[in-house]
């Protein structure tokens, strides 16, 4: 359950980005997009591994 505090005077559009932005995080909607279709381990797993090369040489560019 997602609480989002709502100062005094604060508009409704405000709340609503902060609704927005913590839900996005929790990755609710991610989830249920990848469990409609099955994936292979072997294709998730390159997957992963894609990924990590990825941010391996985005920190590498970064130092």
């Amino acid at each position: 359950m997602l609480i989002i505090p709502v100062k005094e005077g604060e508009s409704i559009d405000r709340a609503l980005k902060k609704f927005k932005k913590k839900f996005e995080k929790t990755g609710v909607v991610k989830e249920l997009r990848a469990r409609q279709q099955y994936t292979k381990f072997s294709v998730k797993r390159r997957e992963e591994i894609k990924h990590a090369v990825y941010v391996a040489k985005m920190k590498s560019e970064e130092l």
